[in-house]
């Protein structure tokens, strides 16, 4: 098994590319602000899980890039609010998006709260 096949990978990447797309039509003013803090969040979220499955033979370090994941995640959702309240996005992408981060999110408490079904020691 690879990291690209683990469920929380795949929809994180699968968010942060709806993040991507959404944001190219943000103004250009906000592409050093709130367009590069919003796609770095939400790619960070799919890269902490890859070097978080390499790491799985050592417990405490798959946890905690799992953990610094959630936190991507968590800061994704954040950067979400900020562009709602910004009228960058409407209430219905917004709660699509929010959505799809919460179930990240409850895949990313699993593995945490279940570190020896995903090949650590």
């Amino acid at each position: 098994m690879h990291f690209q096949d683990l469920l929380a990978y795949k929809k994180s990447f699968a968010l942060a590319m709806k993040i991507f797309h959404i944001s190219k039509s943000f103004p250009a003013e906000e592409k050093y602000s709130l367009t590069d803090q919003m796609r770095r969040a939400s790619r960070g979220v799919s890269a902490n899980i890859a070097e978080a499955y390499r790491k799985r033979r050592f417990p405490k370090h798959f946890i905690s890039k799992l953990t610094d994941s959630d936190a991507e995640n968590s800061e994704t959702q954040a950067w979400l609010e900020f562009a709602l309240k910004c009228e960058y996005i409407n209430q219905r992408t917004f709660d699509d998006f929010k959505t799809d981060s919460e179930e990240v999110g409850k895949l990313l408490n699993y593995m945490i709260n279940n570190p020896t079904k995903f090949g650590s020691t």
